[in-house]
């Protein structure tokens, strides 16, 4: 179990990680959270802090705090995207961010989409440095991805876990997704609510794919992306049909993605020409060494399952 948890994975990953999350903070910023600037115009009697908030005594939010937290968090998320200074960088974005959520979250509504991106912010100042297309392994940064992976899982089964806690067997069988069409359906889901027990049915598969879904830890590294890819499609259609998002969710999700093998900057440098020719004094390949499809294989292939042979040396 150890060595699952701390299973080595190319630094290139992490430097990709990296870059998605803190891009993703600060686009939370001005894109699904910029309401939380709104909160200073609330009564401070409004203001309810989570246990987090009161263990640590956190004070009652002002414009001034506000505007400080979200210029700085702005700031240093962009900068830590960048990948430098990552334990500096790494931990003040994790501290400011976690403040900005608990003001968030304080008035009222707590968001259980929010559960993996937090636990991503606080491991991967521990990861170490990292750049971008770097092949060595780390068991550090596989440490870090592993954590963020259990999150996201555990976002899903723990959300079945709350239907059936509070809702119990009605909640497979009432009117839940009725009513949610009703808020704030689309169209397309105005069409889906015509088919007669359509909407039951996709209650039933809503739990049985929450508590089902620790199975993509067992799975082999090409049926576990599919699994993977089967997630991000049911959130997809939950965009489509109710228009509710998940994004911090699936920022934190692509930690089971292969990101090293998406290049944005390489590619563009392709595009335009500008990649420095090979040498013509570089030795031919021998037959073992290995080609460049397969080392996609091996990438796509190494992360082995919970039980079985790990991958790696």
């Amino acid at each position: 179990m150890t060595r699952w948890l701390t299973e080595a994975v190319p630094r290139g990953r992490i430097a990709a990680f990296r870059t998605v999350i803190y891009l993703f903070v600060a686009a939370d910023l001005v894109i699904f959270t910029p309401w939380v600037r709104t909160r200073v115009s609330v009564p401070g009697d409004l203001y309810q802090p989570l246990l987090i908030g009161r263990l640590l005594h956190l004070p009652t939010p002002t414009a001034a705090l506000v505007a400080v937290i979200f210029w700085s968090l702005l700031v240093l998320a962009l900068l830590a995207a960048t990948g430098r200074a990552p334990r500096l960088l790494g931990w003040t974005v994790c501290a400011l961010y976690l403040e900005w959520m608990i003001i968030a979250m304080s008035y009222g509504k707590v968001d259980h989409d929010r559960f993996g991106l937090l636990v991503a912010l606080a491991v991967l100042p521990t990861a170490g440095r990292a750049r971008h297309g770097d092949t060595t392994r780390t068991e550090a940064g596989g440490w870090a991805l592993r954590v963020t992976q259990i999150a996201v899982i555990c976002t899903y089964f723990l959300a079945a876990f709350a239907k059936l806690r509070f809702g119990g067997l009605d909640w497979l069988t009432g009117s839940v997704l009725a009513r949610a069409i009703i808020r704030r359906g689309t169209d397309l889901a105005d069409l889906i609510a015509q088919v007669p027990y359509l909407l039951i049915v996709a209650q039933f598969g809503i739990v049985a794919f929450e508590l089902l879904s620790p199975v993509v830890f067992f799975l082999p590294p090409r049926w576990r992306l599919a699994m993977v890819g089967f997630f991000y499609s049911f959130h997809a259609v939950t965009i489509a049909t109710i228009t509710i998002s998940f994004a911090p969710h699936l920022a934190a999700m692509t930690s089971f993605l292969p990101l090293e093998r998406v290049r944005p900057l390489l590619w563009a440098r392709r595009l335009a020409g500008r990649e420095p020719p090979r040498s013509t004094t570089d030795a031919p390949a021998h037959a073992d060494t290995p080609t460049e499809a397969d080392a996609g294989r091996a990438t796509l292939d190494d992360q082995a399952p919970v039980v079985g042979r790990p991958a790696g040396p």
